[in-house]
């Protein structure tokens, strides 16, 4: 079964973030494989996206959404993903690509301080 891909303009304009910032710090080619990369790794959940497990917002959301990893160390990011069947095919919807360091949305960050 294959999944036809969605990414909300938030999803777009955070890959769009990461690019820019990745581009300031290292060579222009360099962020623009990062970026194409990126694009192969959403493209990659049109085939069997359940693959990946669920994030840690899940809990925090009625639909099931799942994370699938991208990079490594300082530079990993978490693509922030949900499926449905639409009308006339499945769909895979990106709703966020964060970096891994960001907090878990949805989450109040005093009660993660709290002790």
């Amino acid at each position: 079964m294959k999944y036809r891909i969605e990414i909300s303009s938030v999803a777009e304009f955070e890959a769009d973030s990461a690019f820019l910032r990745l581009s300031q710090v290292t060579s222009p080619s360099r962020a623009s494989q990062w970026y194409a990369k990126l694009l192969q790794a959403i493209d990659s959940l049109s085939q069997m996206p359940k693959r990946c497990p669920l994030a840690p917002e899940n809990e925090y959301f009625s639909q099931e959404i799942r994370q699938l990893l991208y990079g490594r160390g300082r530079n990993s990011y978490r693509i922030l993903s949900l499926f449905c069947r639409g009308k006339k095919y499945l769909q895979c919807g990106i709703l966020h690509i964060r970096h891994a360091a960001q907090e878990i949305l949805g989450e109040d960050p005093d009660e993660s301080n709290a002790t």
